[in-house]
């Protein structure tokens, strides 16, 4: 399971169309890319992931992450267990601890000791999930390093390359860091920052995102108010050049893999032509 490219981050793979979804992930295969990751806010994840699995060949097929509070660590296990049998070994378990205002605070509690936990069960199971097949959701210090320790490796969202610099720093050499990496393909500024501002309030509302962002630098009224600083930074806009630009810098950072959301101003929309442009921009 070799992840040292380009990957596509896609909620459109996980809850879109099912048909377009797997003649998507065949075409996203075709086009070059290492990793398909999909999100798990509710639903048949695991349904999702064999979809994508048995639309492709070679890809590495990724949650970006499998929510945790969602899911007991046993079955789990089985369903990963089932799905490396029909596939091979090319499905990698992001797992994280989502945010205490999706799950409730009565449930949302010790999310470090929660997700230590969740992989003793992992570890536990009849079949257990190998701990190099497995990443963990991680922005901060604590979680970086039990990345390290019982995982492949971390799965940073919503990041900058200068928290990537960071992350590896706490990863040391060895363990995978793949960030991902939001983008806009279009060189009009007012439009990317619509379309940005749009997409990131929802995320600057979560308190582990927003605590992340304030680490990393910006300032309270940054995150308040969804500045042009925070969205220049958080999100690659432009042509292709800029994007492979922000690449260049997570990699420059020390990433080992990027995986790239691509924004549309309607959420639902395949970006299929996005996909094919920034295919043929990482071949030039």
């Amino acid at each position: 399971m070799q992840l040292s490219g380009i990957g596509i981050w896609s909620s459109q793979l996980r809850y879109g169309d099912p048909t377009e979804s797997a003649e998507a992930a065949a075409e996203l295969e075709e086009l070059g890319f290492d990793a398909l990751w999909i999100p798990d806010v509710g639903g048949p994840v695991f349904d999702a992931v064999e979809r994508l699995l048995a639309a492709t060949k070679r890809t590495v097929i990724a949650t970006g992450i499998l929510n945790l509070w969602m899911h007991e660590p046993v079955d789990v296990a089985a369903s990963y267990a089932q799905l490396t049998a029909a596939h091979g070994e090319r499905f990698l378990l992001g797992i994280g601890v989502s945010h205490a205002p999706l799950i409730g605070s009565d449930r949302y509690r010790k999310p470090l000791a929660a997700t230590a936990a969740f992989l003793d069960g992992l570890d536990a199971a009849e079949q257990p999930v190998p701990a190099e097949n497995r990443v963990l959701a991680a922005l901060g210090p604590k979680m970086l390093a039990l990345a390290a320790s019982r995982a492949r490796g971390a799965h940073p969202y919503l990041v900058t390359p200068e928290h990537t610099a960071t992350a590896r720093s706490v990863l040391g050499d060895g363990p995978l860091l793949l960030p991902e990496q939001t983008v806009i393909l279009t060189e009009d500024a007012e439009q990317a920052r619509a379309v940005g501002t749009e997409w990131l309030r929802s995320y600057l509302a979560l308190p582990n995102y927003a605590n992340n962002l304030l680490r990393s630098g910006f300032s309270s009224d940054d995150v308040a108010h969804a500045s042009d600083r925070l969205i220049d930074a958080i999100i690659a806009w432009g042509d292709e050049e800029a994007i492979m630009h922000r690449v260049d810098e997570h990699r420059s950072a020390g990433a080992d893999h990027v995986c790239l959301q691509v924004l549309l101003p309607d959420p639902q929309d395949f970006p299929r032509e996005q996909w094919r442009r920034i295919a043929a921009a990482r071949e030039a």
